[in-house]
């Protein structure tokens, strides 16, 4: 008897075993750090949803889908300022340490501080707790987007993070690039733990057996993340077997992977927009609208996508793309050198003058080919741009800066909504709200500014729409940047993956646990 329970174990255990699968990913490049509130940035997102979780997720089909919050409701429907949060029990941190509502309102306190961060809860009056397992919300007036903005507070281990670290620095302690305890020690709810990282190269992901979804969990039990910056090695580490999924993948390298028999390949449409910014600041030529508007006209958004991005973008006018609230169709590219050199004369500029201009060569598809083409385009208005290119680790401490002339950039609304774009990208830049913290083209116009906040508390959906194209007809007229294209999003993985279209999204935040994978 005894030796039939002992072989039934034994055979448990080695199903159990069997059936858990380990996984190789390979990025173009690293969060810069572990801490969810840094960096407002798409590998801090990917990376926050492996160790830490919100209390509401966007699913892969763009529905706003429960997590650490049970329920939600407002207070008043007729008054629609408090939304309660119903929190689940029984949550476990990878400390060990329980999750509770002190948890939440240590995490929301902490990204109200945070400079990249606080200009998407700008719209709050704060958070309360009313017991170990509610909190209460309350928005200044009433706010249309608060779960797709509530998907981006990560919960927070607020036992982990109190106290001060080696150094006499507070644990919790939110800074850029100084290797603060929270930027390195990580502790969440999520599904997958931190075991090992060396920045930049590898970093190790185990299963928490902790969990609490179990129902939902596939079979990944460990992911190594590895960095290669380069396409053709990252290329061909995926079809030689030495990782199993790589992003991105370049246009060029496409056709390759749809002709392996051993290989597949995920394309979606994205919704994030590169573009490239015009310093008034630093460069005093820009404050000319005619002069702005020369160089959009110089840019040839189309060719863009069709030479260097081998027709993986569609090229762009405006800040967002079809089917979001703000998007207004009239609103076409308009390359037209002869206007653009007519435009440069008018404004007495035809002799042009010289830029600099920061790209990074790693975060973007083909960001650095993108700036040198944009380079060429506009020598032909007589506009010397020097380039200088960097990795992306180096890249945001330089884009912080405001210091360049032209800087290239590339945002996807967090919100998943038109207005997103200007509060980062064209608002007057205020370090109070955190509206405009990525607005490095020097660009105020009150106006603008008016009309985002009406339609951030306009809940009437078509009145919305209205207030937000016409933000974009003013961003449009005014040439505040120069906008390229929208990035399709194109995966290659092994044809081990089953499921992989159904964990990930158009915000490109793979949800890696409930991965199933054929062993």
């Amino acid at each position: 008897m005894k030796k039939t329970l002992l072989s039934a174990a034994m055979a448990a255990s080695f199903l159990s075993w069997a059936q858990a699968a380990n996984i190789t990913i390979a990025y173009d490049s690293d969060p810069v750090s572990m801490d969810p509130m840094e960096q407002l940035s798409n590998g801090t997102l990917q990376m926050a949803h492996m160790i830490f979780e919100p209390l509401v997720r966007i699913s892969a089909d763009l529905e706003p889908q429960a997590r650490l919050a049970e329920k939600w409701e407002y207070l008043d429907p007729e008054n629609p300022t408090v939304m309660r949060f119903y929190l689940r029990k029984d949550v476990k941190f990878h400390s060990g340490n329980p999750f509770t509502a002190d948890d939440v309102i240590f995490s929301f306190n902490r990204v109200k501080t945070s400079a990249d961060f606080k200009g998407l809860y700008e719209s709050y009056e704060g958070m309360e707790k009313v017991d170990d397992y509610t909190v209460d919300l309350k928005f200044k007036q009433p706010y249309p987007l608060v779960l797709n903005n509530i998907s981006y507070l990560f919960i927070m281990d607020s036992k982990h993070y109190s106290g001060n670290d080696d150094k006499g620095r507070a644990k919790d302690l939110l800074e850029k690039s100084t290797g603060t305890f929270a930027s390195t020690t990580p502790s969440g709810t999520g599904p997958f733990k931190l075991d090992s990282r060396t920045q930049g190269q590898r970093s190790v992901y185990s299963a928490f057996g902790d969990y609490w979804n179990k129902a939902n969990r596939g079979n990944v039990d460990k992911i190594t993340l590895v960095t290669i910056k380069e396409n053709a090695t990252r290329l061909s580490a995926l079809l030689s077997g030495d990782v199993d999924w790589i992003y991105p993948v370049p246009p060029t390298d496409v056709e390759r992977i749809q002709k392996s028999d051993k290989h597949q390949l995920l394309s979606l449409a994205g919704d994030r927009l590169i573009a490239i910014q015009m310093n008034q600041n630093v460069v005093p030529e820009f404050k000319d609208v005619r002069v702005r508007q020369a160089v959009v006209h110089a840019v040839n958004s189309e060719g863009i996508v069709e030479k260097i991005m081998r027709g993986n973008g569609t090229a762009g006018a405006q800040f967002s793309p079809e089917g979001y609230s703000g998007y207004k169709p009239e609103l076409k590219p308009r390359f037209d050198l002869n206007k653009a050199q007519a435009l440069m004369k008018e404004a007495g500029m035809e002799k042009g003058f010289s830029v600099t201009m920061i790209t990074p060569n790693d975060r973007y598809v083909n960001d650095e080919k993108i700036a040198q083409t944009v380079s060429a385009m506009l020598a032909k208005i007589n506009v010397k741009v020097n380039l200088n290119a960097m990795p992306k680790a180096q890249y945001w401490d330089e884009f912080d800066k405001c210091a360049a002339g032209l800087q290239l950039v590339g945002w996807s609304s967090d919100t998943g909504d038109s207005a997103n774009y200007s509060e980062f990208l064209t608002m007057t830049r205020d370090a109070d709200t955190g509206m405009g913290q990525y607005n490095c083209n020097g660009y105020s116009n009150p106006k603008l500014d008016e009309l985002v906040r009406q339609a951030n508390v306009e809940t009437d959906i078509e009145k919305r729409k209205s207030l937000l194209r016409e933000v974009a007809q003013i961003e449009f007229d005014d040439a505040v940047v120069i906008p390229l294209h929208w990035e399709n999003l194109n995966w290659g993985m092994s044809k081990r993956f089953e499921n992989f279209e159904e964990i990930v999204n158009l915000k490109n935040y793979p949800y890696w646990e409930e991965l199933k994978v054929k062993e």
